[in-house]
């Protein structure tokens, strides 16, 4: 009896210590099993979206930015007279009393969120309730402070903060950074717990974007192109600028636009980048890429001459006319092909190209291909297949029967502007890493040469021409003090439901770059079907030249006038009459032969245009002379020109005169300060955020707004 007590005794003693050191070994000794077990019975994370970087433009100025906002959330165990709050909570989040109480009513849940990214003043007064239950969590919401500005290009985010457009989901994986989550805890059951919205970083915030972009030069060219749309009566309007030299993007919009902080209920025709994504029959604007084709391949010199058949030619079993029938045009050079936009001269230069080099060289140019600019959404653009009927050629060298982009018709017109060049069109500038703060840049690429430094000179004074000339029908394009060149565009609109053209309905371009002899900034601006008037000449190029004035004059860029000294020297040198005006209104255009009475008319006031050739020792240059750019002021568009520099022109620095009312200072001013600075002065503003001014949309001193609106950014 005695020794089973014993062994019982023993045993019970041999289990118990058994199970102490089964427990010490569970409780002091690290398990990674069960360890990972306890971490999912007993807590659980909430991924919350990481702090957006930033998106400044060049200048650096916000442009999209990440503010702090609240989100709601509550244990429905802990909440007492559920019905009683969720009224409150109703009330002042603006929501639906049954939509909440659902939420809230069952008391055996945890946790659930009320409402996501909060305003402060909102989630303040909630907080000052104090109700046992309800918790707010620390988020980051996306804000657009310019609302409007670089709208298309920026895009948006969705709800759970990924990039759905633009910029934002083109670099969302740099934006956007790592994930940032809320840690709480669960009850025995599993239950999450509220542990006062405790959040803990993970990972590092986005990375911050510059763009190339200037935010000045943006809100010009969005406010001339709303102006254009609502003056014309279109449907939209489309305009991009661009680095003469690096085609990096220093502007870029569609109008109508539409505001970035409330993107959702936006319709998606609005929200499009059409500069990147929208193709369309370019008209006129596409015998400059054929002109540049023909010259780089030796077919034709500025003096070339051709027989523009007196408006009617046939091709085919089509028969050519001109944009109207007033145009009845003789023999033409190339370069005056190009001013007057001949379609009959533009067809016989493309015939005598031929079809297969005609494509090449638009296919060299950019077109017909992905550019590889940093922005979603690129389209191709059509450049058809071989073989081309010589209808379809004839169609195709004045700028039908064949699609771009405005971006890729842009970088064309930049690659003649900086001596030959094709580069990849950019948008960001650079990317610093928010962690190490690292600076990457963007590299400028070079795509290919496309002709030679002497060919895009030539190319450049033709296209001064188109604005110079008095027969050019470019002259609505001009800006005082600066030498422009480029070349109009009026295209009919191609039926998207079915074949064919849509009468009556056309789309109006002008594409060119300033200044001519030292190009800065090359413009593309589109109007999409307007109604009253329709011509590039009257809708698009005055619109080029508003944008192109203000860009000029914001670079500091020094206008020029032509010394007296040079322009007898020029008239000697083309053999005019010395009494003859160097900038006679009635220069003359000069036929195949040199007659001294060619005719040109032109659409709205065409006049005969007479030229005067001096008798005696006048001697007209030869057809393949080349002469200064000048000369083409002087109506001698026969002869090549060279561009940049222009020979023979003084660059004389000519003091600006100051806009009569311009953007007043309101930096660091509070509101009240800023009403009592612009009391009296009929001025409308917009405010942005709370507290004093921070920046002005235009900038201080910018030229006043047409329609007198300012965007006052507070921080």
């Amino acid at each position: 009896m005695k020794s089973r007590i014993v062994f019982i005794f023993v045993s019970v003693l041999v289990l118990w210590s058994l199970l102490i050191m089964r427990a010490a070994y569970l409780q002091f000794l690290p398990n990674d099993r069960l360890n990972a077990l306890q971490s999912r019975q007993f807590q659980t994370k909430i991924t919350l979206q990481a702090r957006r970087g930033a998106i400044i433009d060049r200048n650096g100025r916000d442009l999209a930015m990440s503010a702090t906002a609240y989100s709601l959330y509550a244990d429905p165990k802990l909440l007492e007279n559920r019905r009683s709050v969720a009224k409150k909570l109703a009330k002042i989040l603006n929501q639906n009393f049954d939509t909440i109480y659902s939420k809230i009513k069952d008391g055996s849940r945890r946790f659930v969120w009320i409402q996501r990214l909060l305003d402060q003043d909102k989630a303040e007064e909630i907080k000052a309730w104090d109700l046992r239950g309800i918790s707010l969590v620390e988020e980051w919401r996306r804000v657009y402070p310019n609302e409007t500005l670089l709208a298309q290009t920026l895009g948006f985010l969705g709800i759970e903060g990924q990039g759905l457009e633009g910029l934002e989901l083109h670099y969302d994986p740099i934006l956007r950074g790592n994930q940032k989550k809320v840690l709480l805890k669960r009850d025995a059951r599993g239950r999450p717990l509220i542990n006062n919205g405790l959040m803990f970083t993970e990972n590092p915030e986005g990375n911050e974007v510059q763009l190339t972009v200037d935010s000045d030069l943006q809100y010009t060219l969005e406010s001339e192109l709303h102006e254009v749309v609502s003056s014309f009566e279109a449907d939209h309007a489309v305009g991009i600028v661009l680095d003469a030299k690096t085609s990096a993007i220093l502007a870029m919009a569609s109008s109508p636009t539409f505001d970035l902080n409330k993107a959702a209920g936006v319709s998606a025709n609005s929200r499009r980048n059409k500069v990147v994504t929208d193709t369309f029959e370019p008209g006129s604007t596409m015998k400059t890429l054929l002109i540049a084709t023909a010259l780089r391949d030796g077919v034709v010199k500025p003096s070339s001459k051709f027989f523009c058949e007196n408006g009617s030619f046939k091709v085919g079993d089509k028969v050519i006319h001109e944009a109207e029938a007033k145009e009845k045009f003789g023999h033409l050079s190339v370069s005056e092909i190009l001013a007057v936009s001949s379609n009959i001269g533009s067809t016989k230069i493309a015939l005598k190209l031929g079809q297969d080099r005609l494509r090449q060289g638009l296919l060299d140019f950019g077109l017909g291909q992905k550019l590889g600019v940093d922005l979603p959404g690129e389209a191709r653009g059509v450049v058809q297949a071989l073989p081309w009927r010589p209808h379809l050629m004839s169609n195709i060298s004045f700028g039908h029967g064949i699609s771009a982009t405005p971006l890729q018709i842009a970088n064309a017109y930049a690659a003649i502007a900086n001596g030959g060049e094709l580069n990849t069109p950019f948008v960001v500038k650079s990317i610093r890493d928010s962690e190490t703060g690292v600076l990457t840049e963007t590299k400028v690429k070079t795509m290919r040469r496309v002709m030679t430094e002497d060919q895009a000179n030539q190319m450049r004074s033709m296209l001064l021409g188109v604005t110079t000339l008095p027969i050019g029908s470019g002259k609505n394009a001009r800006v005082e003090g600066y030498m422009v060149a480029g070349k109009t565009g009026t295209a009919q609109k191609v039926n998207a439901n079915g074949g064919g053209y849509m009468s009556g309905t056309y789309i109006s371009s002008f594409a060119g770059f300033i200044p001519a002899n030292d190009p800065r900034f090359v413009i593309y601006v589109a109007v999409d079907s307007p109604r009253k008037g329709y011509y590039g000449a009257m809708v698009a190029a005055p619109l080029f030249a508003k944008v192109a004035s203000y860009a000029v004059r914001k670079e500091g860029i020094a206008p020029v006038i032509l010394g007296d000294s040079i322009k007898q020297n020029f008239k000697r040198k083309i053999g005019l009459n010395q009494s003859k005006s160097i900038l006679n209104a009635k220069a003359p255009i000069f036929d195949s032969n040199n007659s001294s009475d060619s005719l040109a008319e032109r659409a709205q006031g065409r006049q005969k245009i007479t030229a005067e050739i001096s008798s005696g020792s006048a001697n007209p240059a030869a057809p393949d002379q080349a002469v200064p750019a000048s000369a083409l002021l002087n109506g001698r568009a026969d002869i090549p020109l060279e561009v940049p520099p222009i020979s023979g022109v003084t660059e004389t620095p000519v003091v600006a005169s100051p806009p009569k009312e311009s953007v007043p200072d309101l930096m660091n001013l509070t509101t009240r300060e800023v009403f009592r600075r612009v009391s009296g002065q009929n001025i409308k503003l917009k405010f942005v955020g709370q507290g004093v001014v921070a920046e002005t949309l235009p900038a201080a001193g910018a030229p006043m707004p047409d329609d007198k609106t300012i965007t006052v950014i507070r921080k």
